[in-house]
């Protein structure tokens, strides 16, 4: 052999050795249909699939553009594609109000939104997808398909479409016969200060799960704690901004006997109470209507009514103890109300 002789070339790579270009961050997932904007189809797609192949298949018309265990964001990419909806950017433009859409919800979600309750991502054996019940689409894989006639508008969380966390819960209840961990669910969502009472028992509600006795019990011990600590917050609210004294949770009525309701507070000078708009065992199908047709009741007659949420307690005292104030200086002013008898409840 002369080795002053030219080597022979290089072979040439073969199309399904290739390298791929694909512009963009979070690409390492593709579907087929992106694949084929890319010239990958058919023969060359399945070479690179083939074992010992550079790509792998997560789900059907799903890829893997490597080799390994893919990580739980990968995953959860793989599932809204199978599901059809294009992988959004992390920072995406929002969205027509209403459009069908695919996306996260259940415990996938509900660890995206920062639940303590809800395991790692790359411990998830099953990811929930929430599709337009009219989709023709069946769970696969590690990909569970949840049907619903409305999709609600998603929130985005590191660029996904996730669910609200009201309705997340609800899915992950309903996908659970652990009584302790729909406690624990339950209890962080609004604990943890994720969601309203009111937003989770509606979607509670909505799914038929309150005539579950675990998720019954739940909510019920839920909302009487909810209830406590709104109670207590109000009870800290007029004393640290030494505010008039009111009477505590007292029932109105009229002097013939007609029940107006309780209120939580109620001062008898200026004919002002506050009402805590917390969901309470009738259902949020009786408490939001008997909320409102009781406030509207008691303003006919003249009686202020400051109605106030749990939320607002916590996050913004500040200014509701402006609203309390403003309102009690304001009823000076005003026509005398009508008489009402004021009970302890």
């Amino acid at each position: 052999m002369n080795p002053d002789a030219p080597l022979p070339p290089a072979p040439a790579p073969s199309p399904a050795d290739a390298p791929l270009d694909v512009p963009g961050e979070h690409q390492s997932v593709l579907s087929s249909a992106q694949l084929r904007e890319h010239g990958v189809a058919g023969a060359r797609l399945a070479a690179r699939c083939r074992p010992g192949g550079p790509w792998q298949s997560l789900l059907p018309g799903v890829y893997l553009l490597r080799r390994g265990v893919p990580t739980g964001e990968e995953r959860l990419r793989g599932a809204l594609l199978y599901a059809g909806r294009p992988v959004a950017p992390r920072h995406p433009a929002p969205e027509p109000r209403g459009r069908a859409a695919a996306v996260l919800t259940g415990l996938a979600a509900l660890a995206l939104h920062g639940f303590a309750t809800a395991p790692p991502l790359r411990e998830l054996d099953r990811i929930d997808v929430l599709v337009p019940r009219i989709r023709r689409l069946r769970s696969t894989g590690f990909a569970r398909i949840v049907r619903a006639a409305a999709v609600p508008d998603p929130e985005y969380v590191t660029g996904l479409p996730v669910a609200p966390v009201a309705r997340a819960v609800a899915d992950a209840v309903a996908a659970t016969a652990d009584p302790g961990a729909v406690r624990l669910l339950v209890t962080e969502a609004v604990g943890g200060g994720h969601c309203e009472p009111a937003a989770l028992v509606a979607e509670l509600d909505r799914a038929r799960l309150l005539r579950c006795p675990p998720v019954a019990r739940a909510v019920d011990e839920l909302l009487a704690e909810g209830r406590s600590r709104a109670e207590e917050r109000l009870y800290s609210l007029v004393y640290a901004y030494a505010l008039p004294d009111p009477l505590w949770n007292v029932d109105l009525k009229l002097p013939g006997g007609t029940p107006l309701g309780r209120v939580d507070a109620y001062w008898t000078e200026q004919c002002t109470a506050v009402l805590l708009e917390v969901p309470a065992d009738g259902g949020p199908g009786n408490e939001a209507p008997a909320c409102a047709a009781r406030r509207d009741h008691l303003e006919r007659l003249g009686i202020t009514v400051i109605p106030m949420t749990p939320r607002e307690l916590r996050d913004d005292p500040d200014r509701q103890a402006t609203v309390i104030r403003t309102a009690l200086l304001a009823a000076l002013d005003r026509d005398p109300p009508a008489y009402v008898v004021v009970l302890p409840h």
